[in-house]
């Protein structure tokens, strides 16, 4: 068989040379990935040179923003940064926008909603700039190798694919050939190699621990019954939980129900810890499809487990997209920090407005998973989870099944499939405006916000519905 020659791409080994052949100043809609979480460098080592440049109307399309990210800060506050459409968004920069909105919009996409975005030329990037760990020569790329691995890169290929100009940037640039590479080198256009892409120590953000708290592991008993009773855990079912110490305790818990009852899963999916792998390798699932990787334990897996697949954002939630993976999910456990009566859940800002987080998977697993499961303490302090109406709408409480608190279990009124599997059950099933009371009684009713009259932002569903509009505190 012929080979067919590559050809290298262009090796650039500063950011002042690698804008001697791109106009910034005419490719002004830029650009990043999450992956590297708070560990990443990438982000404000590029828009370092923005400023320097005094580039101005900037539009921002990072796949997240974490609080380490403090260039993107410097640039609103000096005026350069006009529109940013995220999925997630927390930290300084998203206490300051809160409080000063920008001059042109926020957007709050999901992941899914971000890929469908980009592939459809809504999103419109002039420059990817990809954080990329193990590169080669011919720009083939993968998240799992090299000195600040990150894991799966799912959230960037959209990305490397479409964008107009496509730069990796890189710590780590060999000459070997990359098997399977998760970004073609076929789509670049030049490599940036750097000292240091970032910290791969930064990428545990938050908690991977099972919780212990008895609260938590009484929510996580509740849903594991709850999931049970629905006749849910049964052989080749599919999952997804998230790396928050109550959902890692409802994975702990179906764990067990499955070694006893010799269940085993046809695939769990979305964000990957060391646990979902745990499982993988004592042959309780058959597959893990990754968009993301939340700890060590899950990066090491991928260049060891050959069913530990790295997949695209677009493989994984772009309803656009025949073959999404969370199409055949089962089951998916979800966080909130509110829901309403009509089941909207908030993950995008606390109760006082202040912007602290964004749909991410959310709202598209809810979506396509054939039970969505909320667990939430019934308060945090002296405030309930169950409001009249939510701050702000991340997910259609249409597509949000059950609330599992540790005082009781709420069922959608639309879902009278799963109510009538429960008629018989011993489970503490409520209303969720009688849920609503047993934490008034504690709370009192809480009272509402004023909202400011001015918009800064929006949240957009994955079908490209504004649901909801989000307002300067």
């Amino acid at each position: 068989m012929e080979t067919i020659k590559r050809q290298n791409i262009k090796v650039i080994k500063n950011i002042d040379e690698l804008f001697t052949l791109i106009d910034i100043s005419l490719n002004r809609n830029i650009s990043f990935h999450h992956h590297l979480r708070n560990g990443d460098y990438v982000l404000n080592h590029v828009l370092s040179k923005y400023k320097k440049e005094n580039i101005k109307g900037i539009n921002l399309f990072p796949s997240a923003i974490f609080p380490s990210y403090n260039m993107i800060l410097e640039l609103i506050k000096n005026d350069q940064i006009n529109d940013i459409t995220t999925n997630y968004i927390n930290g300084p920069t998203a206490e300051y926008i809160t409080k000063h909105g920008l001059p042109g919009k926020l957007k709050m996409q999901t992941h899914g909603g971000r890929a469908r975005s980009i592939i459809e030329g809504k999103n419109k990037i002039d420059i990817a700039f990809i954080a990329a760990p193990y590169v080669n020569k011919f720009g083939d790329a993968v998240g799992y190798l090299g000195k600040n691995k990150c894991g799966s890169l799912g959230y960037c290929i959209p990305d490397s694919i479409y964008a107009k100009i496509k730069v990796l940037v890189t710590d780590n640039l060999v000459d070997n050939l990359i098997e399977n590479p998760e970004i073609n080198g076929e789509n670049i256009d030049y490599i940036l190699l750097i000292d240091e892409i970032g910290d791969t120590m930064g990428i545990v953000s938050g908690t991977t621990e099972i919780t212990k708290n008895p609260i938590g592991v009484k929510i996580a008993k509740n849903t594991s019954l709850l999931l049970k009773e629905l006749g849910l855990i049964k052989d080749n079912f599919s999952f997804q939980s998230g790396a928050g110490g109550v959902s890692l305790r409802v994975t702990k818990d179906l764990k067990d129900i499955m070694i006893k009852e010799n269940i085993k899963a046809s695939f769990f999916s979305g964000g990957i810890t060391g646990y979902h792998v745990e499982m993988l390798e004592e042959g309780l699932v058959e597959k893990l499809y990754d968009v993301q990787c939340f700890d060590l334990e899950a990066i090491e897996s991928l260049s060891r487990n050959e069913f530990h697949i790295p997949i695209s954002a677009s493989e994984y939630a772009n309803p656009a997209n025949e073959n999404q993976v969370i199409k055949d999910l089962d089951i998916v456990i979800l966080g909130a920090t509110e829901i309403d009566y009509d089941f909207n859940v908030n993950v995008t800002t606390d109760s006082h407005q202040t912007l602290i987080g964004g749909s991410g998977g959310h709202s598209d697993t809810a979506t396509e998973a054939k039970v969505s499961v909320i667990v939430s303490p019934l308060m945090r302090g002296r405030i309930p989870v169950i409001k009249e109406r939510v701050t702000t709408i991340t997910t259609l409480g249409k597509n949000i099944d059950c609330l599992v608190t540790e005082r009781g279990i709420a069922i959608n009124p639309l879902r009278k499939d799963l109510i009538k599997k429960l008629k018989d059950t011993k489970l503490k099933v409520y209303s969720i405006n009688e849920l609503a009371n047993i934490a008034y009684n504690f709370t009192n009713i809480p009272k509402d916000i004023i909202k400011h009259d001015k918009i800064i932002g929006e949240v957009e569903d994955r079908t490209y519905k504004i649901i909801d509009n989000i307002y300067q505190k």
